[in-house]
């Protein structure tokens, strides 16, 4: 039977109870989403009562079938979506007003990196956020800099964004949210179409990075050895939140919910 989300759920005979403030009363959530609601212009609904809170470094995963509104979830949390609820990111409320700094800190990297390399270098892709942010050149070649070190491509710079590989897109994609320096990154199936090795290079890369992290993907091999915290959506809603291990070995639940054991 599906699992209703009530800030807790069920696993087995325990119970995996995440606080709205992780158990400390003056802890800021790095994200807070309450009681989000979305319907698409044709009627759609997208979202229903979601609500979801992640702390500074926590790494969590984003699970469910096709059209269960990840993607539509994920493109509120620097508003490029808008839906009827609430969204603070590090206490900040995602509104008009403060999209610039919310998209400073929410560091969204699609699935498609051709969707976020755009320039002809790779230099100016990662630049072209810190050029935004106003920076001067100075700082805005240290980042670069800085942001292609993190994700191994340092050497990089001066090629062709098109002319690389898939792997290399997408290390290229994180970099380009590294250097507007984010809070938060939030990756949409980043191992999607990846060979084994690109998939082995992003996975460690991932594991190695301090950022608070969500993560959308169908990838449960991946959600196994890296995330331990696993979110499940289904028909618009929040249907089990917990440890991955645990709900992970509930197999009843990831059936209910199109999901398969690794």
């Amino acid at each position: 039977m599906p699992v209703t989300h009530e800030r807790a759920v069920d696993v087995g005979s325990k119970r995996t109870v995440f606080s709205r403030n992780g158990g400390d009363p003056g802890r800021v959530p790095a994200l807070l989403v309450e009681s989000l609601e979305f319907a698409y212009p044709d009627g759609h609904v997208a979202l229903r009562e979601v609500s979801l809170e992640i702390h500074q470094g926590e790494k969590v995963a984003l699970v469910g079938p096709n059209g269960a509104g990840k993607s539509t979830l994920m493109l509120h949390l620097n508003g490029i979506l808008s839906g009827e609820g609430e969204i603070e990111v590090a206490g900040l409320r995602v509104t008009e007003p403060n999209l610039p700094a919310i998209r400073a800190k929410v560091g969204l990297v699609f699935q498609n990196p051709d969707d976020q390399l755009f320039s002809p270098t790779v230099f100016e892709d990662v630049a072209f956020g810190p050029l935004h942010m106003g920076l001067s050149e100075d700082e805005v070649r240290d980042r670069v800099d800085w942001a292609l070190a993190q994700v191994g491509m340092s050497d990089y710079a001066d090629r062709l964004s098109h002319h690389l590989s898939a792997g290399e897109k997408k290390r290229i994609s994180i970099a380009t949210v590294l250097s507007m320096g984010p809070e938060i990154l939030v990756l949409d199936e980043p191992s999607a179409g990846l060979d084994p090795r690109a998939r082995r290079n992003l996975i460690t890369l991932l594991s190695e990075l301090p950022h608070t992290t969500l993560v959308s993907t169908h990838d449960m091999l991946m959600v196994r050895e890296l995330l331990p915290r696993m979110v499940i959506m289904d028909e618009a809603r929040i249907v089990a939140d917990g440890r991955t291990k645990e709900l992970m070995d509930d197999v009843a639940l990831l059936e209910a919910h199109g999901l398969e054991h690794p």
